[in-house]
C-alpha cells in the first residue's frame, strides 16, 4: 500500500531534547551555587539531571521537589535563582536539528500529509514547536493530553491516523525510542524510521529504516 503521511515524534529527533536539558540544567545548578547553596557544580547537575529522569522530565516542580529531598529544606532564593538560569539557557538556543524545517517542507511538497506524534503535555509540545518554527509543518499534533496514553500505546498512533484520514499501513513513523516510537508504530501496522543520531544509546534492530540525519528521510520516500 502506497505511503500517504510521514509522523515524526519529537524530542530527540526532530529537537535535541536532551541537550536543552542538559544545557539548562547545568545553568540551573550554577545559579544555585552562586547563590549559596552548599555544592560541588558538576555533583549538583548530575544529581539534579538524574532526580529531572526519575521525577518526570516534564515536571514543572523539579527544582523544588530536589531541594526538598536532597536539603531538606527550600531557600525560595535559591530555587527562583534555578527556575530563572534554567529557562534563560532553554531559550537562548535552538535546539532543533538542522535541516529539520527545509526536509519537512520537501515531504509536504511531494505531497505526503505530515503528522506529530508526542508523549510530552500539549503546551509545553506546542512551546518547542512555535520555539524551532515547526508549528505550520504538520496537518495533526497528537500529544499526550489528547489521548491521556504515552506510546507505545496504540491510541496515539491511531489518532493521528484519524485525525489524517489515512490508515496506519499508510504511514511511516520516524522516532528515536525502540520500544516507544518504533515497537509502537510497528504493532499498528506503520513502516518504521528509527534516527540513529537521536539521544537514545539502545541499538535497534527492528526498524524498517535507519537514518543518520533527518534530511535521509527523503531518500527511504524515493
Amino acid at each position: 500500500m502506497a505511503l500517504k503521511a510521514i509522523l515524526f515524534d519529537l524530542d530527540n529527533t526532530l529537537v535535541d531534547f536532551m541537550s536543552m536539558k542538559r544545557d539548562s540544567v547545568r545553568a540551573a545548578a550554577e545559579a544555585m551555587v552562586e547563590k549559596g547553596l552548599k555544592a560541588d557544580v558538576d555533583e549538583l547537575e548530575k544529581k539534579l539531571f538524574d532526580f529531572y529522569l526519575e521525577y518526570g522530565i516534564e515536571s514543572n516542580d523539579a527544582f523544588l521537589k530536589f531541594l526538598e529531598t536532597e536539603f531538606g529544606k527550600i531557600d525560595h532564593r535559591v530555587l527562583a535563582a534555578a527556575v530563572v538560569a534554567y529557562i534563560a539557557a532553554r531559550d537562548t538556543k535552538d535546539y532543533t536539528y538542522p535541516g529539520v524545517r527545509k526536509t519537512i517542507l520537501e515531504i509536504r511538497k511531494m505531497g505526503y500529509k505530515t503528522g506529530l506524534v508526542s508523549d510530552g503535555p500539549r503546551l509545553k509540545v506546542w512551546m518547542r514547536l512555535v520555539k524551532s518554527g515547526l508549528d505550520d509543518l504538520f496537518d495533526t499534533v497528537v500529544t499526550y493530553d489528547d489521548t491521556c496514553k504515552r506510546k507505545p500505546s496504540p491510541e496515539p498512533f491511531l489518532k493521528a491516523c484519524e485525525e489524517l484520514g489515512v490508515k496506519p499501513e499508510e504511514c511511516i513513523f520516524v522516532g528515536d525510542w525502540p520500544e516507544r516510537d518504533i515497537e509502537g508504530a510497528k504493532n499498528v501496522g506503520m513502516k518504521t524510521c528509527w534516527v540513529e543520531y537521536g539521544k537514545n544509546p539502545q541499538i535497534n534492530q527492528q526498524s524498517d529504516y535507519i537514518i543518520l540525519s533527518i534530511k535521509q528521510i527523503i531518500e527511504v520516500l524515493a
